[in-house]
């Protein structure tokens, strides 16, 4: 079993940044990806970031160069850098893992999500 807890979101205003963490309860080296999703009002939940074991990113367009990823598997974290936000950066966001027990299965787990508004 695994469970995700997020924190660091909140009310920002235009330009200001904010770092959202994920703290993975047991070990994330069996984990691959991990990823940050969102949802705004009314719109369907959307991949921001990804991370893998190696480190590789990826990452929508819209946050491409404002919202870093990371990993810290040392503290079984993972991390969420949001920087010059937006109003259209608001909504909830949601840290999500996928681990493998075998080659062939795996299971989806995800965070209750933290709130990011971007408002003047």
């Amino acid at each position: 079993q695994v469970q995700l807890v997020e924190s660091g979101g909140g009310l920002v205003q235009p330009g200001g940044s904010l770092r959202l963490s994920c703290v993975v309860s047991g070990s994330i080296f069996s984990i691959n990806p991990m990823c940050w999703y969102r949802q705004a009002p009314g719109k369907q939940r959307e991949l921001v970031a990804t991370i893998t074991n190696g480190g590789s990113t990826n990452y929508i367009d819209s946050v491409k160069g404002r919202f870093p990823i990371s990993r810290d598997n040392a503290n079984n974290t993972v991390y969420l850098q949001m920087n010059s936000l937006k109003p259209e950066d608001t909504a909830v966001y949601f840290c999500y893992a996928k681990r493998y027990y075998r080659a062939d299965y795996y299971v989806d787990y995800w965070g209750q999500g933290t709130q990011v508004t971007v408002s003047s």
